[in-house]
């Protein structure tokens, strides 16, 4: 499997010939509101197979029984894993406020857990709810190899960049998507973005909300805006913090995903040597060739690290994984150090954070989640020559971060894809604030102000700073918008702007 900057077909089977699940009427009745058995969290985890620290005994968990099929609600069901932290203050409770971390594929049992620490102000008026998405994890969680297969994916490398490079991964990705269908095929065709928000909708009437409060991430940004288009009427306050625009194709999010990665990776190095006691080199130019000779190195000859190598792909998904929030550039810096001089754990354990997978060897559905809901979500199918164009165009970018990106795996995806959930306008639904980051690598900020357009509702705030993300980055600028929306109802002034202090 080619690495994919997250942010990660020839159909001859059944499943590849079904069609998209009919649509329901927008703000269609949901039925009877479910009962959620709330009860104590048994099976939280923390990455690289941490176990952790239980404190807060008040956070309960939960299951959701929702239609497989949505043309079919009668018929198969599947359970939705939920997470709750109760609001502090109880006695000026809003109701619930609903998180989508991102993704695709990310858990958000676990993230929340996670996270809380960071979101008291908000925990103080709402429940703080959310969920693994269908197909992620503890909800019929995509499955596509072992821990031994898993590893032999990630360890693929990307350089160098010629056509035994080229084949080897065509190769990974037919093995993989074929893994998947063997191994979760009856998922497959129903984890797509459309259905995720029908599962929302059940969610809120479960919760016993009239509209769904929700704050969604990265991916959970067109989650939000598919929610948003999907039932307007339900719509209360919402944030989409790094927002992707969902119309996008394969070959624009990659090249655009690449460009932000390298502004990032060069960001990096000039806060890396600006104190002159950066462990990769002294100076910009110095420090980037000497990660360039190390991939070199690694491609040719990997690190060993206990009873595993180091490869370079492996390298590049460390780098990567750092570069989502500038508080990771001081242990980035000391794993290249670390690995220049031979000693390769560091990185390797920034890219096992990345891929979901734990100290035991076992892998969470973060990267089989993450392309079997991307190739749901669109019916683009690139041929050979696009995926060419599109790999030279990304390398030329960046070397490093070059890839033919989703479209590789999504040509040979087992299950025809929808671009239903690719238009978004969400009219008529209540104000919707969007936060995009200029120095945000996985989801551009050229993405901000275009989804921030096609929702006719939305308003957009700009943060000035780095990372993935802006209301995680601590940065209280930010913060205080958000709050100010999501705790008092008060919209951000057109043009509203954060600088990274």
């Amino acid at each position: 499997m080619r690495r994919v900057l997250a942010g990660v077909t020839l159909a001859t089977t059944a499943a590849a010939c079904m069609s998209a699940p009919a649509k329901p009427a927008v703000d269609g009745d949901v039925g009877a509101a479910q009962q959620i058995a709330w009860g104590p969290c048994t099976d939280i985890k923390r990455p690289n197979g941490q176990k952790p620290a239980r404190q807060d005994t008040s956070v309960r968990c939960g299951k959701l029984a929702v239609p497989l099929d949505y043309a079919e609600p009668d018929g198969d069901k599947i359970e939705i894993a939920l997470i709750k932290l109760p609001a502090t203050d109880q006695s000026k409770r809003l109701g619930s406020l609903v998180f989508n971390f991102g993704g695709p594929g990310g858990s958000g049992v676990d993230t929340l857990d996670q996270a809380a620490k960071s979101l008291t102000s908000l925990r103080t008026r709402y429940d703080l709810v959310s969920f693994d998405p269908r197909g992620v994890e503890r909800s019929s969680g995509v499955r596509c190899g072992d821990g031994r297969e898993m590893d032999e994916f990630m360890a693929l490398d990307t350089l160098p960049d010629n056509e035994q490079t080229r084949e080897e991964g065509d190769a990974a990705n037919k093995k993989f998507a074929d893994l998947c269908e063997k191994n979760s095929g009856k998922i497959l065709p129903y984890v797509g973005t459309v259905n995720a928000a029908r599962d929302m909708d059940r969610l809120r009437a479960a919760v016993g909300d009239a509209k769904l409060n929700y704050f969604g991430m990265s991916y959970g940004t067109q989650l939000g805006a598919v929610y948003a288009t999907e039932f307007p009427k339900k719509v209360g306050r919402t944030v989409l913090d790094a927002p992707l625009d969902p119309t996008v194709t394969f070959e624009q999010r990659t090249l655009a995903q690449t460009r932000g990665f390298q502004q990032a990776y060069e960001s990096f190095l000039k806060d890396c040597v600006k104190g002159g006691t950066c462990e990769v080199g002294d100076d910009v130019a110095t420090a980037s060739a000497n990660v360039d000779r190390l991939m070199s190195r690694l491609a040719a000859k990997p690190i060993r690290v206990g009873d595993r190598d180091l490869t370079q792909g492996l390298a590049s998904t460390g780098v990567a994984a750092a570069l989502y929030s500038q508080f990771a550039w001081p242990f980035l810096g000391n794993a290249l150090g670390a690995a220049l001089k031979g000693q390769g754990q560091a990185l390797l354990y920034l890219a096992d954070s990345y891929s979901g997978r734990s100290a035991n060897g076992t892998y969470s559905t973060q990267m089989t989640s993450f392309p079997a809901i991307t190739c749901a979500d669109s019916a683009e199918r690139p041929d050979e020559a696009t995926l060419r164009r599109t790999e030279d165009e990304a390398v030329k970018l960046s070397p490093l971060f070059g890839s033919e990106g989703a479209g590789g795996l999504c040509s040979v995806w087992p299950v025809k894809g929808s671009d239903e959930a690719r238009h978004v306008d969400a009219a008529g639904s209540g104000p919707i604030v969007v936060v995009g980051g200029k120095g945000d690598p996985a989801t551009p900020y050229e993405w901000a102000p275009k989804l921030t357009k096609q929702l006719k509702t939305a308003t957009l705030v700009t943060y000035e700073g780095e990372g993935h993300g802006s209301y995680l980055s601590g940065n209280k600028c930010v913060k205080r918008f958000v709050d100010a929306y999501l705790l008092a109802g008060k919209v951000p002034e057109k043009g509203a702007s954060c600088k990274a202090v």
